[in-house]
């Protein structure tokens, strides 16, 4: 039997530097800690994961655009990207799965210029503020939209 697809999960610039990046906003978890906790959790759920980081904004289109056929669902943090980023957007659009918008923050309690979110165009739903718990949060949503029929949502 084949191993599921999995759920990829991208994250942005400088979130690389988590655990030294202001701790009191992001937490002391690094994204080393993330990952391994993202592996166990997807591991619960029966869901493989693909976890990756990159401060290149093309790279990370690349890699939503390859996720396109090969990837169950998209968790994607996009750091600040998200309030930039027209070329993310349209790759996400063109992906055919289910797709959660992270973020560690609270971005509605933080400078205006981060309230808007060229991600959440494209996701289907956004978690934030949870910090690291977030993206437990996250692959429980994917899970959940994998078992639901489309609403066209």
């Amino acid at each position: 039997m084949p191993a599921p697809q999995p759920v990829l999960i991208l994250n942005g610039p400088n979130l690389n530097m988590l655990g030294v990046r202001e701790p009191t906003l992001y937490g002391k978890d690094t994204l080393a800690d993330i990952e391994k906790r993202c592996a166990a959790h997807g591991k619960m759920l029966g869901l493989g994961v693909d976890f990756r980081q990159s401060n290149i904004e093309g790279e990370l289109v690349t890699w939503v655009q390859q996720a396109r056929g090969i990837a169950a669902g998209l968790i994607v943090n996009a750091g600040a990207y998200t309030h930039t980023s027209v070329a993310l957007l349209d790759a996400l659009k063109l992906i055919e799965v289910p797709v959660v918008e992270v973020h560690l923050s609270h971005i509605f309690r933080r400078e205006a210029f981060r309230h808007q979110s060229y991600v959440s165009l494209a996701a289907h739903g956004m978690i934030s503020g949870f910090g690291a718990h977030g993206y437990v949060l996250a692959l429980d949503a994917v899970a959940a939209l994998l078992q639901t029929p489309s609403t066209g949502s």
